[in-house]
């Protein structure tokens, strides 16, 4: 059986969840003798994926100069106090709405700018998988189904992994879509031959052009011994919160750990707020926190190919994340026996964290500071729900996960033929 694993943009040097279920599905299918080909078309052309690849996977990028991508630039407004940092961005932000007002014009619109860039990437995909002739396509987001499916359904059963909550992909709830891009995601959902959702909840969140076999898939958790787990009763001189994300304020919201943590910082002297994971906000949490005077509390450590060992010198996994779909960093952390915190109206976690069992859901950030120190001044707390926290996680073990996988793939590449 010959798979092609879409992901149609940013996988190259990526560190996100999606490039990682995107290996973890091809490293598991070679292993069951199928050809699998993980596809890109991603600009950064000597970019190298960022989890480990089985040799056996064919990796594709398709990136051809020749194909002009436009883009509108967001602007960007200066919130700190340099004066320097002040000025640049004023005149970055004159420079950047003058290009924006002449890519406007020049292809009639938002709308025309959009439909320009998914014709040239179109032409490029769909020519590609023709030639390639895959069995099952898997494609890693909507935006990739768009993309191969476009102007030409092509003759190939294709299966789409949901990375959050459905809606989140085909509307504007998070974020700006033209009208003509919403509804050419909704469409895109008619040329599905199944879908994989990560909750029972999100099913009633697809569009009703869906109309192939949805299955709940969770993501894989990687399983830890007992043994293994963070001890909460040794006594240590410094004591961590822990926080592993993309440094992004409008999704995982650092700024409002950093927040709860200043208000609270004076009364636990001896802990310390860690942040790992690189992201285009670095240097508004570093001036937020030069501003509160908490250098010396709060640090931003990067990038970590080893998450679960930074997780176990942790006692806290704070998750303060206004959406989510299956986050990987929290089921992660309470696989190490970490209690963890996040808010009742944040997607995926709300589906996670028991409240009050294996960690707590916080009703805002006032609730979200008192529950977290609820956790600082409790070890036998904390202990008890990290061990809650590590048992709650066990039916996400990979084997499982990918024998649903599996499962899937095969009976609709039966249905096929």
């Amino acid at each position: 059986m010959k798979i092609v694993i879409v992901q149609h943009k940013n996988f190259l040097n990526s560190t996100g969840g999606t490039e990682k279920i995107a290996c973890f599905l091809a490293n598991n299918l070679v292993e069951k003798d199928c050809e699998v080909i993980l596809a890109t078309n991603d600009e950064n052309v000597s970019g190298k994926p960022m989890f480990y690849l089985n040799p056996k996977v064919t990796l594709n990028n398709l990136f051809n100069p020749k194909f002009i991508q436009e883009e509108i630039i967001t602007l960007f407004n200066y919130k700190g106090n340099n004066p320097f940092f002040w000025l640049y961005y004023k005149l970055k932000k004159k420079r950047d709405k003058i290009h924006n007002k002449l890519l406007v014009k020049k292809y009639g619109g938002v709308e025309g700018i959009y439909t320009h860039n998914l014709k040239e990437r179109v032409t490029l995909w769909q020519t590609y998988l023709s030639d390639v002739k895959p069995n099952v396509i898997i494609t890693m987001s909507i935006s990739s189904l768009v993309e191969i499916t476009f102007g030409k359904k092509l003759q190939f059963p294709i299966l789409n992994s949901v990375n959050g909550r459905p809606d989140y992909d085909y509307t504007d709830v998070l974020w700006y879509r033209s009208k003509i891009e919403m509804k050419l995601l909704e469409e895109a959902y008619v040329h599905l031959s199944g879908i994989q959702v990560l909750f029972d909840s999100y099913k009633a969140f697809l569009p009703t052009t869906f109309i192939g076999e949805a299955v709940t898939i969770p993501n894989p958790v990687i399983q830890m011994d007992t043994n293994a787990l963070v001890h909460h009763d040794i006594a240590k001189k410094t004591y961590k919160i822990i926080n592993i994300a993309s440094l992004n304020n409008s999704c995982k919201q650092q700024d409002v750990a950093i927040q709860i943590f200043s208000k609270i910082a004076t009364s636990y002297p001896n802990w310390i707020l860690e942040f790992w994971g690189v992201g285009n906000d670095l240097q508004i949490l570093q001036e937020q926190v030069a501003e509160l005077q908490l250098e010396n509390r709060i640090f931003f450590k990067g990038f970590t190919s080893e998450p679960l060992e930074k997780l176990k010198e942790a006692e806290i996994f704070l998750f303060p994340s206004k959406y989510e779909g299956f986050p990987l960093a929290l089921t992660e952390a309470m696989a190490v026996g970490l209690p963890v915190i996040g808010f009742q109206s944040c997607s995926g976690v709300n589906e996670l964290i028991q409240n009050e069992q294996n960690g707590f859901l916080a009703n805002d950030i006032t609730d979200m500071q008192h529950k977290l120190e609820q956790l600082i001044q409790n070890s036998e707390l904390r202990k008890k729900m990290g061990i809650m926290a590590h048992e709650s996680v066990k039916k996400y073990s990979e084997e499982a996960v990918f024998q649903k996988w599996f499962h899937f793939i095969t009976q609709i590449n039966k249905k096929q033929n």
